[in-house]
């Protein structure tokens, strides 16, 4: 350890507790904000909570009065859920918590709340925070908190640390919202422009209901003890295991949609032989000429989850979807060509949207870096 910093626990650092029980009979909606681990965690995040829960003054007023209340510079960490989130009161906060949910570290040294926010980031902590398991869920005791090693330098040291923390994550934050909006952009101007195609149709377009177009027919039942899912649709085969129980075999080019459950309305141009079952259709006889590439643009965009009935799970049925109608260029030569721009489109969008993940990784990983410099002395 770089010299002049010692080896604590957070017990050394603060008195470490919890609030005074409120019952839930003693809520209210309106009063004092009254704080979950889940309201810390927003806070910790985005700094705001538009809060649900309160208690009375008078309760609070009893309550600061006979027990204490959070002051500032204390530190509300979450203990339940997403565990060591913490929160550093501010000057004009005014709330109570939660017992159980939140531990209560209240200041008793000079230590800089602010770095010990930052440490709780950092793996050092992190470690012997995601190791507290209990018996069902994972949980950060007042016990353990106590007992939770922490790197100390002098008081000067943790300003200058939280310094330089404070300026490099605030470059990072923006970095990052500039990553984020930009990688919705991509997805957005590529969902924009397909949807602007189909929408401002010139001359020798048509519109006509999925019944006027094709027929769809849904798979063979498929006894559930067989079931192998490939894909985003329920597609079954490539090994023969489904053909032994009659599953319905196609072959060439087919357009196949999600009938039931989670994948219900996925649309899927498949090329190739496959084994299909009866939680998805196929188009079995088309009444106008396709290009099945830009078939399942088309259908893709018509949302066909949004025709499904609700009830247990969505299903799709043939009666549900006849009547959706679709607007397409009559020219098979003309949906080819649209289909070939999407396809050259989406590339590019997927090539854009992987350099902001990227982006977006590699920020996470310098936070990351810094932090764990902070707490070993070398920042």
């Amino acid at each position: 350890m770089k010299e002049g910093w010692q080896t604590k626990t957070l017990g050394d650092l603060f008195d470490i507790t919890s609030s005074k029980r409120v019952f839930e009979a003693d809520w209210k909606t309106e009063g004092v904000p009254f704080y979950r681990a889940r309201e810390i965690v927003k806070l910790a995040r985005h700094g705001f909570v538009e809060n649900e829960l309160f208690i009375s003054e008078e309760m609070f007023d009893r309550y600061s009065t006979k027990y204490g209340i959070p002051a500032v510079g204390d530190i509300m960490v979450t203990g339940v859920g997403t565990l060591g989130i913490c929160y550093v009161v501010k000057k004009d906060d005014r709330f109570y918590f939660k017992d159980g949910n939140i531990i209560w570290l209240k200041k008793k040294t000079e230590a800089d709340s602010c770095f010990v926010e930052y440490a709780f980031q950092s793996d050092y902590l992190r470690s012997q925070i995601d190791n507290s398991v209990g018996a069902t869920v994972g949980t950060y005791t007042i016990i353990k908190a106590k007992s939770t090693l922490i790197p100390v330098p002098p008081l000067s040291e943790q300003k200058r640390i939280v310094g330089i923390l404070d300026e490099a994550f605030e470059g990072i934050a923006t970095a990052k919202a500039n990553a984020e909006k930009n990688l919705q952009n991509a997805r957005a101007l590529f969902e924009s422009h397909l949807q602007s195609v189909f929408t401002q149709r010139g001359k020798g377009w048509v519109e006509k209901t999925i019944g006027q177009c094709f027929k769809v027919r849904s798979g063979d039942f498929l006894p559930a003890k067989v079931m192998i899912e490939t894909g985003d649709i329920d597609v079954y085969g490539g090994n023969g295991i489904a053909g032994k129980h009659n599953a319905k075999n196609l072959s060439g080019e087919n357009i196949v949609i999600g009938r039931v459950g989670a994948k219900c309305g996925n649309v899927r141009h498949v090329v190739g032989d496959l084994w299909l079952t009866d939680n998805a259709f196929y188009i079995s006889e088309f009444y106008c000429e396709f290009d099945l590439a830009f078939m399942e643009r088309l259908l893709t965009l018509k949302n066909l989850r949004n025709n499904a009935r609700q009830a247990a799970q969505p299903v799709i049925s043939y009666t549900t979807i006849k009547d959706v109608v679709l607007e397409f260029p009559v020219s098979k030569a003309v949906q080819k060509e649209i289909a070939g721009m999407f396809d050259a489109l989406e590339i590019e969008t997927q090539r854009l949207e992987s350099i902001y993940q990227q982006k977006l990784t590699a920020l996470e990983a310098l936070k990351k870096s810094l932090l764990n410099q902070a707490f070993t002395g070398e920042l």
